[in-house]
């Protein structure tokens, strides 16, 4: 297990880095402290849009210090996406595996769920009915595993949508499981009836992550078609929307709790926010000279979790301040993709490292 332990000091919203690695039986290494700065939007950012909503004079304070724990998981897992289990767990999606992993936070433990001859996983939440829903790129479907029995049961695509490269899913208000393609799909499921309707994606390939805000809507980023989409979920029309900077190579989304569309844009750079009640975007760049903003997740204080390749850290944005904060990983190469968690935890997958990972504040 790896821990890192996060202080931020007020005064000058500077943090010291201290990293530790305990291997049971054996003496801690010495710690190794560094001290990034946080730093503010940057200025080369085209003007922004007045929010939507009033700024509040009291400003919610980020928390003095967080630690970062790491956990391994089997070897050759390459963990994708991460989702929060009710029961305490973190499921996470072995792609290279085939398998739906399970860990035990408070042992370091694991569990390993075959999903089917084939199978590389991609994205994988937590449904309405508390078992963990995936997509399935090798098996092109849908599969539902079942948390306490571990039976598993797959929804394929109909057969005129072979090989649609399946990426993220992300359950509407209604209980309807909506989800993305690479290959220039999007689709639905009703887990009642099994019903499966799939259309072709505006400008085709890129369909990637996708959420489902709060009043009832779904968005996709298409990271190939440089947009956002946000799809009628009646008849499941889509509505191009267009981030303000071009070929920015949207990549996933997330909701904030005013259904606000959060968007991690990984060729340019920047973190996006999409204020539908207004029609208005705001943008801002990332700290350094050429980051990779892959995954964003709103976590219930509707501050906004990054990851950035570049500089193999996470990234911590104030959306009231506009402000960044920089969180260095232990592990090298840590490649995180999806971002989930639940109040006090921020979970991450390490597919370069297979680990998985939890921000906590203390």
């Amino acid at each position: 297990m790896t821990r890192l332990t996060l202080g931020f000091a007020s005064a000058t919203l500077l943090f010291g880095v201290a990293c530790t690695s305990t291997v049971p039986g054996a003496p801690a290494a010495p710690a190794a402290v560094v001290t990034p700065t946080a730093a503010a939007a940057s200025p080369e950012a085209p003007p922004r849009l007045p929010p939507a909503q009033p700024v509040p004079t009291e400003r919610p304070t980020l928390p003095a210090r967080y630690t970062v724990t790491e956990f391994a998981v089997p070897p050759g897992s390459a963990p994708h996406d991460v989702a929060p289990a009710r029961d305490g767990g973190v499921w996470c999606a072995a792609q290279r595996s085939g398998m739906l992993g399970w860990l035990d936070p408070k042992t370091g433990s694991t569990k390993s769920i075959p999903l089917g001859r084939g199978a590389a996983p991609h994205g994988v939440i937590v449904g309405p009915d508390g078992n963990p829903w995936l997509t399935d790129g090798g098996l092109n479907a849908i599969v539902r595993v079942d948390a306490a029995t571990h039976e598993v049961k797959a929804y394929p695509l109909p057969a005129n949508r072979p090989n649609a490269n399946l990426n993220t899913g992300a359950f509407d208000t209604r209980g309807i499981l909506w989800f993305t393609g690479q290959n220039g799909i999007y689709g639905r499921l009703d887990p009642q009836s099994g019903a499966m309707p799939v259309w072709d994606a505006p400008r085709g390939r890129g369909p990637y992550g996708i959420t489902a805000t709060p009043d009832g809507n779904v968005y996709y980023a298409s990271l190939a078609g440089n947009h956002v989409g946000r799809i009628d979920t009646a008849p499941g029309a889509v509505t191009v929307l267009e981030p303000p900077t071009p070929g920015q190579g949207a990549r996933r989304v997330w909701t904030d709790s005013q259904s606000n569309v959060w968007v991690s844009e990984w060729l340019s750079g920047n973190v996006s926010v999409y204020r539908p009640a207004k029609g208005q975007w705001q943008q801002w760049k990332l700290p350094g000279a050429r980051p990779q903003t892959y995954a964003v997740y709103v976590d219930e204080r509707d501050q906004v979790w990054l990851s950035d390749w570049a500089t193999n850290a996470m990234v911590l944005f104030g959306p009231l301040t506009e402000q960044f904060l920089t969180v260095p990983l232990p592990s090298a190469n840590s490649n995180v993709r999806q971002i989930l968690g639940h109040p006090g935890e921020v979970w991450l997958p390490l597919s370069g490292a297979d680990k998985l990972a939890v921000i906590r504040p203390e």
